[in-house]
């Protein structure tokens, strides 16, 4: 690896560039909220600003729901002012309605508005600052009807979708990928040539293939090499496995990226962009967080829920989080039951509050409900 004229290699010279996305400027080093179909909802990526992610996105959106005017498809298409920049991420395997759906995903504020779901609700209908496309989706049901990382199997087919997207809309598109489909076919270093030729303008590689699924460890090798690659200019965004500020920097070092992913490790623990901002400034890491904060943060995370949701559906969706922001809290099994099952708000802050009542300054280590 060469040096410049100040001393540093060619990786750690471009690790050090701040990096944009078309028009959306994003800093040195920037995380991303990694889309969660059922995680990543708004009042979750509404507690992940706070802590730090500088770009989001929506959960995965299916392109033929969005052109059939589902409900719940179009739901996820509302987004909110506090949360910008954000990306609609869609997904599907037929040119024409991804192309439908780009540009539905481009018209978002306004198709939002018409939502009695969200009329009145502060914030509402900010639109998309950035269209992406899933092409990294392991699941069964979207890869084996050749979507997400299905596409991995077709990749004329996915870089003429991904032209068409381009050409259909004015946002800036970017890409989600992975790998290759398995082992024998890690086709990602020349794919991305190819996706950048087309006119993405950024790329995120998740450092696994289809078949791994999320077993196993992630392998950063290739997504280094994207980097190396003289012909590559897009920013690079590498996903997979980080679940520390340790190894986010180590990542960042080691690997050259523009940005870091991050998903699963964010489930019940959405601090860590906190932590990794703090790591990457001054080296040291942050305490670990209190019961007393966590139940601070799971009241507002609540309340998010609630205002945007109603009571109903609000308390619902909060269950898969609340248990999780105090996994590892000794004689809790009684608790956890009743922050899962409790179906009135007010009852539900109570029990929080005598969560902090209960065990107090007490600060479990963070365990992952991935085992990251």
């Amino acid at each position: 690896m060469t040096e410049n004229r100040l001393g540093m290699t060619e990786k750690q010279a471009r690790n050090d560039r701040k990096m944009k996305i078309g028009n959306i400027d994003l800093g040195d080093k920037p995380l991303f909220l990694a889309p969660m179909e059922d995680v990543t909802d708004a009042s979750f990526r509404f507690i992940c600003k706070e802590f730090g992610a500088d770009m989001m996105y929506t959960e995965f959106i299916s392109s033929d729901g969005l052109i059939r005017d589902a409900r719940k498809s179009l739901e996820k298409l509302v987004t909110y002012d506090y949360e910008a920049p954000i990306g609609i991420q869609i997904y599907g395997n037929i040119p024409e309605a991804m192309v439908d759906a780009a540009r539905m995903a481009e018209q978002a504020a306004e198709i939002s508005s018409q939502l009695e779901s969200v009329k009145g609700v502060p914030g509402a209908g900010h639109g998309a600052d950035l269209v992406d496309i899933n092409f990294g989706c392991p699941v069964n049901k979207i890869a084996r009807r050749g979507a997400g990382s299905g596409m991995m199997r077709e990749p004329e087919k996915m870089v003429e979708i991904t032209r068409q997207v381009v050409e259909a809309v004015k946002l800036p598109v970017t890409v989600k990928t992975r790998l290759g489909w398995d082992e024998d076919s890690k086709i990602i270093v020349e794919l991305a040539e190819r996706l950048q030729d087309v006119g993405i303008q950024a790329l995120t590689v998740h450092g696994r293939t289809r078949c791994q699924m999320y077993t196993g460890e992630a392998d950063w090798t290739l997504i280094g090499k994207i980097k190396e690659n003289p012909r590559m200019h897009i920013p690079i965004i590498g996903n997979g496995d980080i679940n520390s500020p340790q190894k986010a920097k180590e990542y960042f070092d080691r690997y050259g990226v523009d940005g870091i992913m991050i998903g699963r490790a964010t489930y019940g623990h959405p601090w860590i962009f906190k932590e990794i901002k703090h790591y990457l400034k001054t080296g040291e890491l942050l305490p670990q967080m209190s019961v007393t904060d966590r139940v601070a943060l799971a009241k507002r995370h609540l309340a998010k829920s609630l205002e945007i949701k109603g009571d109903r559906v609000g308390i619902l969706e909060m269950r898969r989080h609340l248990s999780c922001y105090f996994k590892g809290l000794p004689d809790f099994k009684e608790t956890r039951l009743k922050l899962v099952t409790i179906n009135d708000p007010q009852e539900l802050f109570a029990t929080l509050d005598h969560i902090a009542q209960r065990w107090g300054e007490e600060a479990p280590e963070v365990k992952s409900v991935y085992g990251l």
